[in-house]
């Protein structure tokens, strides 16, 4: 389960990385998007893998801390759902003035020519 986690961190990161590098700003922002993914999984991925664990306490009501889940992880990751969500959001806006008022969607705001 660790190494699926960690190849997928992996894959996500690179790619996001790659579009992040492309000259397109829908490019830029999916890679924004795709980093942000990666991101989130590492930091779930710190809150210890744990299926079928229950979240703070077991159905007795008392437990050691080795059978915990920790809930810390899975906060901070939906807090930042939220934010890369209203993020995205935010670049697209973005994106549309700009492509509107250039005619074109560079990064740096012209063609290259061939």
């Amino acid at each position: 389960m660790e190494l699926v986690i960690a190849i997928a961190i992996g894959v996500l990161a690179s790619s996001g990385i790659w579009l992040l590098l492309r000259p397109r700003t829908f490019q830029v922002i999916i890679g924004l998007s795709l980093l942000s993914y990666a991101v989130n999984l590492f930091i779930f991925a710190m809150g210890r893998l744990r299926a079928g664990a229950p979240p703070v306490l077991g159905p007795s009501g008392t437990g050691d801390l080795a059978t915990y889940a920790d809930p810390l992880p899975q906060a901070l990751v939906l807090t930042a759902i939220v934010i890369s969500f209203a993020m995205t959001a935010l670049f697209l806006v973005v994106l549309l003035a700009s492509r509107g008022l250039t005619g074109n969607d560079h990064v740096d705001g012209r063609e290259v020519d061939p």
